[in-house]
């Protein structure tokens, strides 16, 4: 069970019973999915809604209809619902442009309650894969994800988990090093087809070399907002984040970085 201080219970409840009586889709993640997923407990200041981005509308209507306070805080990534100093997130992606929510998040998502009522989590697949990038100096998701999958690695659907990471393969296949070297006698648990796969990859890489890759990316940035910036802008770089070799404009990133010291 999610712990919350009465008013803010009251807040989140209020929320969910408006989403569900207006039929919105949503799905709960944050630290109540990983509370969930791996059984441990921790403080949180905020519940996490995921939604298709096409319902942003439907969601900001009906919540200002019922005296919610809405705005879109990064159009590429986030609104936020506030009721006085209460506010919950509304994330239809991540803020480096991956992990877009879509209908797979809702097909695989899984049942559960909170104060009694209905909700479904984020699968345990898309989880990992949004946290999987959130490498900053002040937060890092990567015990996260190797706790997660300590208590679902033999119910994962590997496959879609491969075809989530796409190109970035090595984050996952990073992921899946650090989970080997924390449970040494749990490394089983990767399924070792995966493990084949991804080093068959990173082999065939070693074996073309570095000679086609161009142009000269940074994909530092789709780690963290912040620590790669003098890549892109000091050493000739190109971000990574950027159409067309990532999903965001360059406002989207000006944005999201010009809010790094709010």
């Amino acid at each position: 069970m999610l712990e919350a201080a009465p008013e803010t219970r009251n807040f989140y409840r209020d929320l969910i019973g408006l989403f569900n009586e207006h039929e919105l889709p949503f799905l709960v993640g944050g630290t109540f999915a990983f509370q969930r997923y791996t059984g441990i407990a921790r403080a949180t200041k905020d519940l996490d809604f995921f939604i298709r981005r096409n319902d942003y509308v439907r969601f900001r209507r009906t919540c200002r209809s019922a005296g919610f306070r809405v705005e879109l805080a990064f159009p590429h990534w986030l609104g936020k619902v506030f009721k006085g100093e209460k506010f919950a997130d509304l994330a239809f992606r991540s803020a480096n442009g991956e992990g877009e929510v879509d209908d797979e998040w809702f097909e695989h998502s899984v049942e559960e309650q909170l104060w009694g009522i209905p909700i479904r989590l984020c699968p345990p697949e898309e989880t990992i894969w949004s946290k999987a990038f959130i490498m900053e100096r002040e937060r890092f998701d990567g015990a996260d994800i190797v706790h997660i999958l300590r208590a679902t690695a033999p119910t994962l659907d590997w496959q879609r988990l491969l075809r989530r990471f796409g190109a970035n393969w090595r984050v996952l296949l990073m992921h899946l090093i650090s989970f080997g070297f924390v449970y040494p006698k749990e490394r089983q648990l990767i399924p070792e087809e995966i493990m084949r796969d991804l080093m068959g990859r990173l082999e065939a890489e070693i074996e073309r070399g570095a000679h086609d890759e161009a142009p000269v990316l940074c994909r530092g940035t789709l780690l963290s907002r912040e620590q790669y910036l003098s890549d892109v802008h000091e050493q000739g770089y190109i971000d990574a984040r950027v159409e067309p070799y990532g999903k965001l404009t360059e406002t989207d990133v000006d944005q999201w970085t010009a809010a790094i010291d709010r």
